[in-house]
This record gives structure tokens, C-alpha cells and sequence, in this order.
């Protein structure tokens, strides 16, 4: 009997643990089983492994071939198991041999990749994940030609490629070595590059809207949420789109943990964007499993996709109740557990969320042009679709009216640009990391109490605020790290009371009473 093993790794959420692919060949009637949890996928392995053997000239081995995946009590899926199991297979029958320093049939590194018939490898999802922790433990990886740009964003040094069983195999023998990949060239996307699109938007294009680009900026510098309120055609979609350049770049750790949730997304991870922050935009048909993650195998959602990034979510009220009341928690603690029956798993959701709706379900409440036919009973019934907790825990609501020809006229090449208002993001941004290693919006309770500090005049004009409008303590706690924000990009170390009301006419649905409020337009005064 000869038993060989052979290392690679599975998959679980953000995990990846280490399997131990052993190998046991002993006399007997032909059968060939693999035991371990495999998926149906790692059990049609067998025929793919038997064909690539016999048409890579090698001999399939006669008897009772059992294919172990240890730990036996972790689920494996994917086909990323074809080429342990291939090596296993020859390594146990003696058809190749390891080195000598090699501790008899246990070859060192991990091997990856999904076989052809011919012998051919091909990609599999998520090694991305994988190359990390190998990284971590300084094991070398052989991947498919087609994933080496994947494991080399986070292991140049270790990953080696191939494209062929054979040339897997002589690299294991000493016959002909595989050589390190070279790290890729990511491409630096520019400031003021659209989401996905290749072209650049620029804030100045956005005509007029004062109020709505300076919410925006604010937004931008201390990763607020912001729900923007205006008629069809206003510029909310255009200003959502611009937020992106906006941000600073993704530092490398960042990078990489955006990198990791989308390598085991349903779309894969693209190198190219490797650096790049995300911008989701989900229909409002999306559903709860959509948005927040699920399915059999507990994949990430939109709200883990955006982690670093941005979620943008039009026609807010359009969303399903239940779709939209599974954003509360992570928009309090940054991450979500996707909990199935057979898997647990927590993914990162530190997302800054964007939000536009109508002011009515017509869209022309407020509108100078008039129109709108909508009764005070349809706009509460409409506005009431957003729960009140979650409008409290929405940093910002703002308005943005639809222009008059005059005025949209007259605002042609008007307003900041896009790269002068991102230098100003940095330099706030550089100041509340310096200060708290954090963003405003992600500052906890104690944090609000240590570095949002007000002058006198600011307290008592928040104290008339909670008050009148009735805020509740959550409210007040992001009242105050929005007037941080505002003060960092003044430059101020204290908060004024000019900086408080700035941020308190942010918040224009607390008014009359959030989402339930009246037919009538949000109203900037303070009292």
C-alpha cells in the first residue's frame, strides 16, 4: 500500500483552510472514491483526473484507489482539488518523484487548478483567499496560468504558474523548474474616474446644487451616509456617481480586503480593479439575500461588495420593507453574519451608503412647475416605507430641487472640481486619522465624547435642536460627528455653532417627524 499527500486549501466565507489531499493506492477490485464532505462537483473529479492522466501519457492505476480530503468535517466545493488529487494519484503509484528533501511521498507547497481532459488547467474561484494564507505561512503555490495575476496581487514571491499537468510535474521532479511570476502592473485609476465606466466625472458638471455638492463633500471627508430628496431629473444619480472620486485612495490593507470579498463573490475578483473603490448600484428588485448576502453557499451581498466603497441605492422607497430594514445593523457595527444552515460566516460591510427618493410617489411635490395630484395620505404612506430607525441612522437628508431654465443656464462651468474638492477630502481626512485612526462616521460613543468637543454656544444650539425636534440619542451622536466633519474642513479644532447648524440643517426629515412627515417640503430653518 502507498499513500502520498498532497496540501491545498478550501474555501469558507473569508477562510481558507488548509487541506490535506492524501492518496491511498491497495490491491483490490478497480474503485476509486473520495471521502472528506466532497461536493458533487470534487466528486466528478474522478473522471476528469482519469482522462487527463491517460491522455498525459500516464498510467491510471489499477485497484482501490480512496482519495482522502482532510479535515474530514470541512465541506470542500470547486475544482480547485483536481490537480492534488492528479499529483496524489502519481506521486503514490511512483510514476513521478519527489526531491529528496521531500519527506517521502509529501511534496511541499500547495497546488491549485481544475483539470481538462487533456491535461490542461484551468482557473478556478477564489485564490485570492487562498495565495493569502499561504503568504502567511510561507508555502509556495503552483496555480493555473489564468489565476496567476489573482495570487500574485498578494503573494508574488511564492505563487508559480502553469498551464498543464506536465509542466506541473516536471516542475516537481527538478526537470524543468517553474519560475516566480512577476508581480502585476495595476493601473492607478484617476481621482476623478466614473464607477466603472472609464471615463471621468466631474463634479463640476453637476449644475447648481450648492447645498446638494457641499452634502456630498461632507459626505466624502468623514464617509457619512447621505439621503438626497428631490423630483426626477434634479442630479441626485449624477451627484451619487461623482462620490467615488471623491475618496482617497484605498490604502494596500484596504485593497486587499476589497479584493477578498469579491474573490468569493458569484463574479470572481478582476486584478484590474485591484485598488479601486467600489461603487454598487442594485436594482430596487434586488432582494434581502441580494443585498445583505446568502445563499446555499453564504456569499457576500451588495452591502459586503461596497465594503470600502460605495452603496448606492436609488428610489430608496421602492425597496422591499424587509430589504431595507437588514441595513440597520451593519450600518451600526460595519459587518454582517450570513448564518445558514450548514455554514456561519461574517463579512465585512463598512460601506458609506447614498440614497435618493422622490418627495412623493409622483415625484412633483415641491416642484415650482406643480403637477402634483399626490394626497397628504399618499406622500406619508409613500415616505412611510422608510422606518424611522432607519432614517435615524442616515447621517444626512438633503434636498435637491430641480433647477429652473434660468438657473441651469447660468450654472454652466460653475462649482468646484472634482480634484480640487478631493484635496481638500485628504487633507480632512489626514486629520481625523492622524487624530482618532478612524473616520468621523465610524467614531464610537467614547470617541464622540473625546474628540467632538463644542463650544458653549454649539451645545446649547444642539440641546434647542433634541428639544424641539424631538432627536433621539443615536441622532444626537451623529449630529456631533458630522459637525466634526464640517470643522475638519474648516480646519477648526473646536466645534462652533456655526459649524453645529450646518450640520443640523443637514438633517432635513427630522423636522416633522422623519419618514412619516407631511405632504409639505422639507424646511431648512432651524426653528
Amino acid at each position: 500500500m502507498a499513500v502520498a499527500r498532497v496540501a491545498c486549501r478550501a474555501q469558507v466565507g473569508l477562510h481558507a483552510p488548509l487541506v490535506h489531499v492524501e492518496v491511498s493506492l491497495a490491491s483490490g477490485l478497480p474503485v476509486f472514491c473520495i471521502v472528506g464532505l466532497p461536493a458533487m462537483v470534487v466528486k466528478e473529479s474522478k473522471e476528469r483526473v482519469r482522462a487527463a492522466l491517460l491522455n498525459s501519457r500516464f498510467e491510471f492505476p489499477a485497484g482501490r484507489i480512496t482519495v482522502s480530503l482532510a479535515p474530514a468535517d470541512l465541506p470542500k466545493e470547486g475544482g480547485r482539488f483536481d490537480l492534488p488529487i492528479a499529483l496524489g494519484i502519481l506521486l503514490a503509484s511512483g510514476q513521478i518523484r519527489a526531491p529528496a528533501e521531500a519527506r517521502g511521498t509529501c511534496v511541499a507547497g500547495e497546488f491549485y487548478g481544475e483539470l481538462g481532459l487533456t491535461g490542461e488547467l484551468r482557473p478556478v474561484r477564489g485564490l485570492l483567499l487562498a495565495a493569502a494564507h499561504a503568504a502567511r505561512h510561507g508555502h509556495e503555490l503552483v496555480v493555473p496560468r489564468a489565476n496567476a495575476a489573482e495570487a500574485c496581487a498578494v503573494a508574488p514571491a511564492q505563487v508559480r504558474a502553469a498551464s498543464h499537468l506536465l509542466e506541473v510535474c516536471a516542475h516537481l521532479t527538478g526537470a524543468a523548474p517553474l519560475s516566480p511570476c512577476p508581480p502585476p502592473h495595476s493601473r492607478a485609476p484617476h481621482r476623478d474616474e466614473g464607477p466603472g465606466r472609464g471615463v471621468p466625472l466631474d463634479l463640476a458638471e453637476v449644475r447648481g446644487q450648492l447645498q446638494a455638492k457641499r452634502a456630498l463633500i461632507i459626505a466624502a471627508a468623514g464617509a457619512h451616509s447621505l439621503l438626497m430628496i428631490g423630483p426626477p431629473g434634479s442630479g441626485k444619480s449624477m451627484l451619487a456617481q461623482r462620490l467615488p472620486g471623491l475618496l482617497p485612495p484605498l490604502t494596500h490593507s484596504e485593497a486587499l480586503e476589497v479584493a477578498a470579498v469579491a474573490a468569493v463573490s458569484a463574479a470572481g475578483f478582476t486584478p484590474e480593479c485591484l485598488g479601486q473603490r467600489p461603487f454598487r448600484a442594485p436594482h430596487h428588485s434586488a432582494s434581502a439575500a441580494a443585498l445583505v448576502g446568502g445563499g446555499a453557499r453564504a456569499r457576500p451581498g451588495e452591502i459586503s461588495l461596497a465594503h470600502h466603497g460605495v452603496l448606492f441605492l436609488d428610489e430608496l422607497p421602492e425597496f422591499e420593507r424587509a430589504v431595507l430594514e437588514a441595513l440597520r445593523e451593519p450600518l451600526e457595527t460595519g459587518v454582517v453574519a450570513v448564518s445558514r444552515a450548514a455554514l456561519q460566516t461574517q463579512y465585512p460591510a463598512a460601506f458609506q451608503l447614498i440614497a435618493a427618493m422622490n418627495p412623493c410617489p409622483c415625484g412633483r411635490l415641491g416642484d415650482p412647475s406643480g403637477g402634483c395630484r399626490c394626497t397628504p395620505a399618499e406622500v406619508q404612506r409613500y415616505r412611510g416605507r422608510i422606518s424611522a430607525p432607519l432614517l435615524d441612522r442616515l447621517d444626512m437628508h438633503v434636498e435637491v430641487p430641480r433647477l429652473a431654465a434660468s438657473e441651469f443656464d447660468a450654472a454652466t462651468g460653475c462649482g468646484e472640481t472634482t480634484l480640487a474638492a478631493a484635496a481638500r477630502i485628504a487633507c480632512a481626512r489626514t486629520v481625523q486619522h492622524a487624530r482618532q485612526q478612524r473616520c468621523n462616521a465610524r467614531l464610537t460613543d467614547a470617541g464622540v465624547q473625546r474628540w467632538c468637543v463644542a463650544d458653549e454656544a454649539a451645545k446649547r444650539l444642539l440641546d434647542a435642536v433634541m428639544q424641539r425636534r424631538g432627536l433621539s440619542g443615536r441622532a444626537r451622536q451623529r449630529v456631533l460627528r458630522l459637525a466634526r466633519t464640517i470643522a475638519d474642513l474648516d480646519g477648526a479644532t473646536t466645534i462652533t455653532a456655526a459649524h453645529m447648524g450646518e450640520a443640523v440643517m443637514l438633517r432635513c426629515m427630522d423636522r416633522d417627524g422623519g419618514a412619516t412627515a407631511p405632504s409639505a417640503p422639507c424646511d431648512r430653518r432651524l426653528a
